[in-house]
């Protein structure tokens, strides 16, 4: 029933040839402003960081165009006209994040790095160990990161192509893959910025029309909305209050120790991104670093209370079992609400800024993982420091293509799942690994190389080993995995296991080593993250 239900929505949502016009030329505009922006590509930082020439407002548009990835968009979205309260939670727990990476790192690690985490990590540790590891963790997240947009641009493509089966799905993941490569093959940290921008404002302005068009059905009247999404959701196949909690978690004990593991990932998460933390390197100053957060506060915050109303509207307008039935399930929501709210034409346009927010995001991620291994692994513990810029920007390019390869490979076995919460556990994952060691680097001298090793291994692996015999991986008629029962862990999230056991790894790591570090790597590092001091001279070299 479900199969009938998915082909007659495909069927009647829009032109596929529109979607394909309109898709490819967001495509071709912003690849002509990725091809423009390489020519400025000399250096391994202006490859890296844009050569650090952003301003703050400009800096916290791209952030924001970073951050709100599909799973902002389409999961969160999804979630809320399917669960209601406990779906905008996630927006909550996105959110307040910001104010984390506000207050703990924003400003301390753009005065001790230079284009990515490890550099901040390895200031005062032994390099080797530290930048391989601090690597490693960065792949770790940009994969689970780039699984959850693959999975995110798959359904929205299958819906909008009416592509009902896996194969046709595999190779819409496929084609947003190689698109992926050549931005970040072409453009670089530039070129990416550039269309993060673009991307940020046609989103917000998107998601602001669709929202005043929803409420304009209901005579601008938010409680009337609130009403008639509660009534389509009693009247669904499985009937839920969608407006108090509990419709997703609470059920159970096991589902609200869920629901605050997913809470904690989310919270704690965001400091640990690695392509949030790379964005703080493109501004030339501290100051411009605080500007760029509270610009992408302001901007997340203003979308997230769209996300509200949209996932309502969708509920209201559409109903639940609409929903689930189309082609990318949950994550439909936004794209039946388009079509349901402006026809063939603005289902295109909503379409496209959703395709943009992917390739964005996917680009992003891209660069950041594949500077970290080029600018860490290889030019820094393989070669010393003593390698040429062009051989460096060289090998991340060839990092970006396995990456992107493997992200396609990735994307294609998580197709089908809900992206806010695939989203999730690359933030537990960053929570678990990065987080930790950033915190003590930063503001606990005796922290010391054991430590940095014992924290992001031991929450990398324990973050890992958690998801892969959880609920998310096998289990459940969700799980990635049909047909196999390998949860041997309860929560689908394990970040309220995995983050505190990293913080505890990091203190016993740190005490049972001899190695008490460099006093005066100790004192130059609080200076330097403390007033900026020696910064301007180091992203010189």
């Amino acid at each position: 029933m479900s199969a009938v239900l998915a082909q007659a929505a495909a069927a009647d949502l829009g032109s596929p040839l529109v979607n394909i016009l309109i898709f490819a030329g967001f495509v071709v505009f912003t690849l002509v402003i990725v091809f423009r922006a390489s020519h400025n590509n000399k250096t391994a930082a202006d490859y890296y960081t844009g050569g650090s020439s952003f301003s703050g407002a400009q800096n916290g548009v791209a952030i924001s165009g970073d951050y709100l990835s599909a799973a902002s968009f389409l999961g969160i979205a999804g979630a809320i006209a399917v669960y209601g309260y406990d779906g905008f939670l996630y927006s909550i727990g996105f959110l307040v994040a910001w104010l984390v990476a506000l207050l703990l790192v924003a400003e301390l690690l753009r005065n001790t790095g230079r284009f990515t985490m490890a550099d901040v990590l390895s200031f005062r540790l032994k390099q080797g160990p530290v930048r391989t590891a601090a690597a490693i963790s960065t792949l770790a997240v940009s994969l689970f990161y780039l699984l959850a947009q693959m999975a995110g641009a798959g359904g929205l493509v299958a819906l909008l192509l009416g592509i009902s089966d896996r194969g046709g799905q595999s190779v819409v993941i496929a084609v947003v893959g190689l698109i992926m490569i050549a931005y970040v093959l072409i453009g670089g940290m530039k070129g990416t910025t550039y269309v993060q921008i673009i991307k940020a404002a046609l989103l917000i302005v998107g998601a602001a029309v669709m929202t005043v068009l929803v409420l304009a059905k209901v005579g601008f009247n938010l409680s009337e909305l609130l009403g008639n999404a509660q009534t389509m959701a009693s009247a669904a196949a499985k009937p839920k209050d969608i407006l108090a909690p509990g419709a997703q978690y609470g059920a159970t004990g096991t589902s609200k120790l869920n629901f605050l593991s997913l809470a904690i990932a989310l919270v704690l998460g965001t400091a640990g991104l690695p392509h949030v933390l790379m964005r703080f390197y493109t501004v030339p100053t501290a100051k411009e670093a605080r500007r760029s957060v509270v610009w992408s506060i302001g901007l997340i915050g203003l979308f997230y209370l769209f996300t509200l109303v949209l996932g309502y509207g969708a509920a209201a307008l559409l109903g639940p079992d609409k929903i689930l039935a189309a082609p990318g399930g949950v994550n439909s929501a936004a794209p039946l609400l388009a079509f349901e709210l402006g026809g063939t034409i603005f289902l295109g346009v909503i379409a496209a800024v959703a395709f943009a927010t992917i390739l964005a995001v996917v680009a992003g991620l891209t660069i950041t993982a594949s500077a970290s291994f080029a600018h860490d692994i290889y030019a820094n513990v393989i070669k010393k420091g003593k390698v040429d810029e062009r051989k460096q920007i060289a090998v991340s390019r060839i990092t970006a293509v396995v990456i992107g390869i493997v992200a396609i490979a990735l994307g294609i076995l998580a197709n089908g799942q809900n992206v806010a919460f695939l989203v999730a556990l690359a933030f537990a994952i960053a929570a678990s690994a990065n987080l930790p060691t950033i915190v003590y680097s930063l503001f606990w001298r005796r922290f010391n190389t054991s430590g940095a090793l014992w924290s992001i291994y031991g929450g990398l692996i324990s973050t890992i080993g958690l998801i892969i015999f959880s609920p998310a991986v096998s289990g459940s008629a969700t799980s990635m995995i049909k047909g196999s029962d390998f949860a041997y862990f309860p929560l689908a999230n394990p970040g309220i296991v995995s983050i505190p056991l990293a913080f505890v790894l990091g203190i016993i790591g740190t005490l049972i080593s001899s190695d008490k570090g460099s006093a005066a790597k100790n004192a130059e590092m609080e200076v330097r993250s403390l007033t900026g001091v020696g910064v301007e001279k180091a992203i010189s070299h």
